[in-house]
């Protein structure tokens, strides 16, 4: 499969993102924090909007797995990070993410653009 933007988690709960042109995909670890916001709301009225939209995505798209290729570029990323000073265990799941982007050569898009920082020699990051 060719991708050629990876989502990040923050786009896809965001409400007011401008539609991004190409081949778009998820990471599973987006979806795994989905079904943690869907898990902790705190209210009954927030869990059915997260479980709604977390239904919604996971029928518009097949998630990229973490296999091999994406480990291997996480525990690069991860000593990136490591060797600049920073606390790679604190930010795994964003680190995953950003893996996965440069397994399939996607950018990501995000919301928050400060969680990726540092990471350009690996994944081209836009803010969306």
């Amino acid at each position: 499969m060719t991708v050629r933007g990876l989502l990040d988690t923050s786009v896809l709960v965001a409400t007011d993102v401008d539609p991004i042109p190409g081949q778009l995909a998820i990471s599973v670890i987006s979806v795994a924090e989905l079904h943690f916001g869907v898990l902790v709301a705190k209210t009954a009225g927030a869990r059915a909007t997260r479980l709604t939209r977390l239904s919604r995505l996971q029928r518009r798209f097949d998630p990229l797995p973490v296999d091999d290729a994406v480990a291997d570029s996480y525990g690069q990323i991860a000593a990136h990070v490591a060797a600049s000073g920073r606390q790679p265990r604190a930010r795994a799941l964003d680190l995953l993410i950003a893996a996965t982007a440069h397994v399939h050569g996607a950018v990501l898009y995000t919301r928050n653009p400060e969680d990726f920082r540092g990471l350009e020699s690996f994944v081209t990051v836009s803010s969306a």
